[in-house]
């Protein structure tokens, strides 16, 4: 059984408890929204965008081990319902998943993970490599699933995770990348700089 939350003494900036995950191998959709509001890791560090923006609505699996490299992986999915804000609004009459919010929900899966391996700063998209698009996701669609192998972690002044990552929908591949990478900002003044 996944260990719970436990209470850290407090944060020593606004004297508030903040909620600090064990090594847990999953999380549910109120853990990611726990991340979002900047209770999960704590002030300042890692988090994930609030809803309609968080792309997945839960994380099924996050290991320090294993992969593709045996250094890492963590999957999350989102439930496809035909209301999803993406599908009113791309395309009238033709409504499909944009390719590119395929691609956040990785960087955001990928920031996700840098916070749970202890890395501190604010979460940052910094670039991919290659992507392809050979499917597609549409309204009909029950599921999808995204998943990340790391390949790299680089703890200097920026905490950088390098990964490739893949996503299906209904067990089918609709998008892969590679080299996909996210930095965690002490300073977040000096990432948009």
């Amino acid at each position: 059984m996944d260990a719970v939350f436990t209470i850290r003494v407090t944060d020593q900036r606004t004297a508030r408890p903040v909620l600090e995950p064990k090594k847990r191998s999953s999380f549910s959709y109120n853990d990611l929204l726990e991340c979002a509001h900047g209770r999960l890791f704590g002030p300042g560090n890692a988090r994930l965008p609030l809803p309609p923006m968080l792309m997945f609505d839960r994380i099924t699996h996050i290991a320090e081990v294993g992969g593709a490299n045996d250094k890492g992986e963590v999957e999350a999915e989102l439930d496809i319902r035909p209301d999803l804000w993406f599908f009113l609004c791309h395309f009238e009459n033709d409504p499909v998943m944009p390719g590119c919010l395929g691609m956040d929900a990785l960087w955001q899966l990928l920031g996700f993970m840098l916070g749970w391996l202890g890395g501190h700063g604010a979460g940052r998209a910094i670039s991919a490599c290659e992507v392809k698009f050979i499917g597609q996701i549409v309204p009909t669609a029950k599921k999808v699933r995204y998943h990340l192998d790391l390949k790299r972690i680089i703890s200097r002044k920026l905490f950088l995770g390098i990964a490739d990552g893949w996503v299906d929908c209904d067990d089918v591949r609709v998008f892969e990348a590679k080299d996909i990478r996210v930095g965690l900002f002490a300073n977040i003044a000096a990432a948009v700089a």
